[in-house]
């Protein structure tokens, strides 16, 4: 038996220090090149229609095979954060996508293009669920908020510069630039980060906890705490077993105490990225079906998702003032109403400056849903939860391409945007009843506690100030 001081606590008294904006940096430039190669698609397909290397019905299958791909990276990267290390899956998506994204721009067929960017989907699923998870456990509880807003920005530039440069580069060096740019970018950003540290709640978690002990003090000493203060922050006294942690299965998940936060999670993830894949996806083919130019659809594209910038800006701003559940609800709200205008818009420059606002306000509640959802559950199974909830939200996305070509060619974008307002009315009032709010707590405050009770045989809640 040892004395061991909680490292869950101990990081949440730490100034936000140079370790911590190190860590955005090198986490928000995989969120930027994961967003710039999720989001060439738009660019990308819209291009290959008037050459004739891809049909809408391929179109509809790649985005298909994107989704299914990172579905399955979001449910292994839960898993292998949870059982190897965030670390270690920190990097291997990373790589895995870099690689395979530069594979693409060799591409000799559309049925080529499509495979590989399956696999290469399969890092970017996972890095979503790594990067959100990176910042609720290493970022001080007072800042989440305005962290998951630093996050945001870097992903919406990630789409904003994406659509631009594919308005710049396609009709210049054709759509396989694309896959180049991103490609090395992911790499580079691989070999940046390849000096990350292990998360000390995860180490703790797992038993070791002279290793977090070692993490812990780096951390505090480049946050500019002295090696006679490391020993004061947040002194309260735990007594432990130096051994291993047991493995939380799986179906805790699905345990009283812990399933109207997954079912929650669930309906946060699978509206988000519904409203974000259908505008970053298909606007342009929408303006080409509609008689635009490809030159001219990527111009007003580009214009349009400049927004995904804007929103986190707020998020900065608001996120740890108001708190997660009023601002998810906000936004919630002001989706739903500006997609129910977005339709009618006749005019180029109104087209372009209410699709701005809606693209504000979807990468925004993207953002937010994603950001929050880590929060929800206690470390032991924290990445498992929010890799589940991207997975369950990225399988029933897969559908969405054909759900979305039908309700275009039924009833056109009007009948697109209205079901998306539809959606987030829905969502907004949902998260209304649900009175889940996770804004400025402790993770082990936040995550269910040991509530037993109501917890069938065999799914413990683990109680752990780790969290």
């Amino acid at each position: 038996m040892s004395t061991h001081v909680s490292a869950g606590l101990r990081l949440d008294k730490l100034p936000i220090g140079k370790f911590h904006r190190h860590l955005m940096v090198l986490v928000g430039l995989g969120m930027f090149f994961d967003s710039f190669d999720n989001t060439l698609s738009s660019a990308v397909l819209a291009s290959l229609l008037p050459s004739g290397f891809s049909t809408l019905e391929l179109n509809s299958l790649f985005l298909s095979f994107t989704y299914a791909g990172l579905a399955i990276g979001a449910a292994f990267a839960g898993w292998l954060s949870d059982r190897l290390g965030r670390g270690f899956a920190f990097q291997f998506n990373l790589a895995l996508f870099g690689v395979l994204a530069v594979a693409a721009s060799f591409a000799p067929n559309m049925e080529v293009l499509i495979g590989l960017r399956f696999l290469m989907s399969i890092g970017m699923g996972a890095e979503y669920v790594i990067c959100y998870g990176m910042v609720t456990e290493f970022i001080p509880r007072s800042h989440r908020g305005r962290y998951l807003g630093v996050l945001g920005i870097f992903a919406g530039l990630g789409v904003s510069l994406s659509s631009l440069i594919g308005w710049l580069v396609i009709p210049v060096w054709s759509w396989r630039a694309m896959f180049v740019l991103g490609g090395v970018g992911a790499l580079i950003t691989w070999w940046l980060r390849r000096g990350m540290p292990e998360s000390p709640r995860w180490l703790e978690s797992r038993g070791r906890h002279k290793d977090a002990e070692a993490v812990f003090e780096r951390i505090a000493k480049e946050s500019g705490i002295s090696s006679q203060e490391v020993s004061s922050v947040a002194p309260q006294m735990l007594n432990v077993e130096n051994e291993k942690a047991e493995w939380v299965p799986f179906s805790v998940l699905f345990s009283r105490p812990v399933i109207r936060r997954t079912l929650v999670a669930l309906l946060l993830t699978i509206i988000s990225l519904f409203g974000s894949y259908t505008v970053t996806g298909w606007i342009p083919t929408f303006f080409v079906k509609q008689g635009m130019t490809v030159s001219s659809s990527l111009g007003f594209n580009a214009a349009i998702m400049s927004g995904y910038v804007l929103g986190p800006i707020v998020i900065l701003l608001l996120a740890d003032r108001l708190g997660r559940r009023n601002i998810i609800m906000l936004y919630g709200t002001l989706t739903a109403i500006v997609a129910a205008i977005y339709p009618f818009m006749k005019e180029p420059v109104l087209i372009i400056a209410i699709g701005f606002f809606m693209t504000c306000m979807v990468s925004s509640f993207l953002t937010l849903a994603l950001g929050t959802v880590p929060e929800f559950f206690p470390t032991a199974f924290r990445f498992r939860g929010g890799g589940f909830a991207q997975t369950v939200g990225r399988i029933c996305v897969i559908s969405s391409p054909f759900i979305v070509l039908w309700l275009f060619n039924s009833l056109g974008i009007i009948g697109v945007i209205l079901t998306l307002s539809g959606m987030y009315i829905l969502v907004t009032l949902v998260i209304a009843a649900a009175r889940v709010d996770t804004s400025a707590e402790a993770l082990a405050q936040i995550a269910p506690n040991g509530d037993t009770a109501d917890a069938p045989a065999g799914h413990t809640v683990p109680h752990d100030t780790q969290r």
